[in-house]
């Protein structure tokens, strides 16, 4: 993999992982997700990755409708990249999962590439009080349902958008995902530059010890040579750690409060430029520079903000 002097930052806002009972701070309405994109895109992020959630209580949803406010908002006030989450959540199914993105025909989208256990429970160790009674439930079920990816999934979600000219933010969880994307790479499903972001820390899935960060590495150098870009996020409150483990060997990081609530140890963080402000110090300090939304379209061979749906 080439290594680029600009790192670009992600920031994924509010995602379908915690529940608002954990942190006052969450984003939850149209309006608060587009606050906090626009404030992320402020301080340094080059893309946000988008989920929508019910106003009303909190839960993720997965309809165009939920997010057209957010996009529209966004759009208005920032010219930052757009990445619309195909994932959703564990409980949705695929064909519910891929219609914001086949509708509003981002710049971005992630794809997760492989079905696996998505285990939430353990945060019910530390959450014993909950607004809403939808949460708990949640979290519980995680311990025996599956994060359903199939083969079949991946390429319904890629022939779904195949005309939208979207550039996939690949979700790798473990090493079989980077060779599941080998797969579709060699069918033509899927064109390099490949945006690979290789994900550590989450129950389920590979872990956060260097020696996993370097294996992944390792294997999709092996796999796509200088046909990937590199990016990482770190689970909790591995985040900033996985973030300069990646910086310092030539990756792009994600930072939000999808993937961590935190800024340090016990304090929760109140914002997610809180944390895009903390991961661009980590990068100045290798003396790295901060890629703005076009150098960043440059990289991943994007579209162009003109060219989507919304």
């Amino acid at each position: 993999m080439k290594q680029s002097k600009k790192v670009i930052i992600t920031c994924a806002v509010t995602g379908a992982i915690h529940t608002p009972s954990m942190s006052p701070y969450l984003p939850i309405t149209a309006q608060q997700i587009a606050d906090a994109a626009v404030e992320a895109a402020d301080a340094g992020a080059a893309i946000v990755h988008l989920h929508a959630r019910d106003p009303e209580d909190g839960r993720p949803v997965q309809t165009a409708e939920a997010f057209e406010p957010i996009l529209e908002s966004i759009k208005q006030r920032s010219d930052v990249v757009i990445n619309i989450t195909t994932g959703g959540s564990p409980r949705m199914l695929v064909d519910e999962r891929v219609r914001p993105a086949a509708q509003h025909k981002p710049e971005v989208a992630s794809l997760n590439m492989g079905t696996m256990n998505f285990g939430l429970f353990p945060m019910l160790e530390r959450q014993t009080e909950f607004k809403y009674a939808w949460e708990k439930e949640y979290l519980e079920g995680s311990r025996a349902s599956l994060f359903r990816n199939t083969f079949a999934d991946i390429e319904y979600i890629l022939k779904t958008c195949a005309e939208n000219d979207t550039r996939f933010e690949i979700e790798c969880y473990d090493t079989s995902h980077l060779y599941t994307l080998a797969h579709f790479a060699e069918r033509g499903l899927l064109k390099p530059p490949f945006f690979i972001q290789t994900v550590f820390g989450l129950l389920g899935g590979i872990s956060t010890h260097p020696d996993d960060v370097l294996h992944m590495k390792r294997t999709a150098d092996r796999l796509f040579g200088d046909q990937y870009r590199w990016s990482v996020l770190g689970a909790g409150s591995k985040q900033m750690a996985i973030a300069a483990m990646g910086a310092a060997m030539g990756s792009n990081v994600r930072v939000g409060l999808e993937d961590s609530l935190w800024i340090g140890p016990g304090e929760l963080a109140k914002t997610n430029a809180q944390q895009v402000e903390k991961v661009k110090s980590i990068i100045g300090g290798l003396s790295l520079d901060v890629a703005t939304p076009d150098e960043a379209r440059e990289v991943l061979a994007l579209k162009g903000a003109d060219k989507v749906g919304f």
